[in-house]
């Protein structure tokens, strides 16, 4: 990669980990449900005005949609709303790589060779560390809820490879637009009319960026930006740059909101991230079924693409 476009990546992989910082401090202003729903409103429009119409199916869109906007994203925030602290959930959310390595296994019938088995063991082990700093230091049910929402991610991932859009930045817009009203409904319901109103009402400077930063720097910008990179080069080349998401939502959480970090969060860190490199890097192996699609000259086909294509950066 050119120099320029080595910065690009690890600016995005900053942002994206800071990111982590700016939703803690939004809980503060927001109920957690009310916080996604504003912040895939404020994505969409006006963006969705001038991406043009989808490029793929509708049933892809709502799909990924649901499954990470309404769910993952759900789930993350009301994790971190229980009591996760911002660092730590920008780690366990990077066992999405497991959750999708697995699905695709299952769904996609990708065989997992020994190196990706390999990494998803050293991964999950990196999550019984973290399980155990996290179950000394911070609430069991919003650790639980950041686990469900990496499932939830791993999820979305093996949809978003099922319709392999040609325009990313296109799609993403698109997915915006599926959780903002059940986002909205589930908060009514779950959060009460009343809590949302008086956020809305309090409404300042410091909520307003906090919707700005997560919309359009983490969503938008940062997904323009990976989409360019990932129509550059292989996904292989930009997917490592992923892993350093949980380096800067740790370090810039300790910094500005002065988490602690243990030592056994650093030994969690260091298991997640190996364990995340070799199962997203380490190539799948293709089951008879995908092996059959593929087409003659060696192209490979969606199904069959590596999980470091699936280093989504909607975070």
């Amino acid at each position: 990669m050119r120099p320029v476009h080595t910065a690009l990546a690890v600016l995005v992989a900053a942002v994206w980990g800071f990111n982590f910082v700016v939703i803690e401090v939004g809980l503060d202003h927001f109920p957690p449900l009310l916080l996604s729903a504003l912040r895939f409103l404020v994505a969409a429009l006006p963006a969705v005005f001038f991406v043009g119409p989808p490029k793929v199916a509708w049933k892809w869109i709502v799909g990924v949609g649901a499954a990470l906007g309404i769910a993952k994203f759900g789930l993350l925030f009301t994790g971190m709303d229980a009591g996760m602290p911002a660092g730590l959930s920008s780690l366990v959310l990077q066992v999405q790589a497991v959750f999708t390595a697995v699905l695709a296994a299952v769904v996609l019938r990708e065989r997992p060779g020994r190196a990706r088995v390999t990494g998803m063991a050293v991964a999950l082990a990196g999550i019984v560390v973290a399980a155990v700093d996290g179950g000394s230091s911070g609430p069991v049910l919003g650790f639980t809820l950041v686990v469900a929402a990496a499932a939830c991610w791993g999820v979305s991932n093996v949809l978003t490879r099922k319709a392999s859009p040609p325009d990313a930045l296109n799609f993403m817009v698109w997915v915006c637009t599926v959780p903002v009203l059940p986002l909205l409904g589930l908060s009514l319901l779950l959060e009460g009319p009343e809590r949302d109103l008086a956020a809305l009402r309090a409404l300042d400077w410091s909520g307003a960026g906090v919707i700005a930063y997560v919309a359009w720097v983490s969503t938008v910008l940062g997904f323009g930006a990976w989409g360019y990179l990932l129509r550059r080069y292989p996904a292989s080349a930009v997917a490592p740059f992923s892993l350093l998401v949980p380096v800067f939502g740790m370090s810039s959480a300790a910094l500005l909101l002065g988490e602690q970090v243990s030592g056994l969060r650093w030994v969690a860190a260091v298991l997640l991230v190996g364990g995340v490199a070799l199962t997203s890097l380490a190539p799948a192996r293709p089951g008879p079924r995908t092996a059959a699609r593929a087409p003659v000259g060696g192209a490979v086909s969606a199904a069959s693409r590596p999980a470091a294509a699936d280093a989504s950066p909607a975070r």
